[in-house]
């Protein structure tokens, strides 16, 4: 079965199980509040560390050096948002395990690492061989 298939199926059945058990314990309309807040929290500390990524990527880009990370941690930046976004806990989770500096450097270390490796094995230069072509030569152009 497709991935997203599985995953369009299995969040809401996630989320409206997880809302029917914290509903019960803390009441409907706490829940409801604790959705409501954790989507402003989220995307107001979503904004302030995409425009931190973004500075960084700019002093990065003024030092001559490739924003790998940064262009990484601001796609993971945009997900993290519109999972908090997302009316539901276990998108509110993922979304903030994501959005935090700290997990987003564990989680996205291995890609980084595997980036590096690729483009730290080019060389800076063209390896070739050459013949000197003498004047009265006729291979000369």
């Amino acid at each position: 079965m497709n991935t997203v298939l599985l995953t369009i199926i299995l969040v809401p059945i996630i989320e409206i199980y997880l809302f029917i058990k914290i509903g019960s314990q803390i009441g409907a309309f706490n829940t409801i509040s604790l959705i409501f807040i954790t989507a402003i929290i989220g995307v107001i500390y979503a904004r302030y560390e995409g425009l931190n990524t973004l500075k960084s990527g700019i002093s990065g880009m003024i030092k001559n050096e490739v924003p790998a990370y940064e262009i990484i941690s601001g796609a993971a930046i945009a997900f993290a948002a519109i999972l908090l976004i997302l009316p539901g806990f276990a998108t509110d989770t993922i979304g903030f395990l994501i959005i935090f500096p700290l997990t987003r450097k564990i989680i996205f270390g291995r890609l980084l690492k595997k980036f590096k490796n690729e483009t730290s094995n080019k060389k800076p230069y063209i390896d070739g061989e050459y013949e000197d072509i003498k004047e009265d030569d006729d291979r000369k152009f």
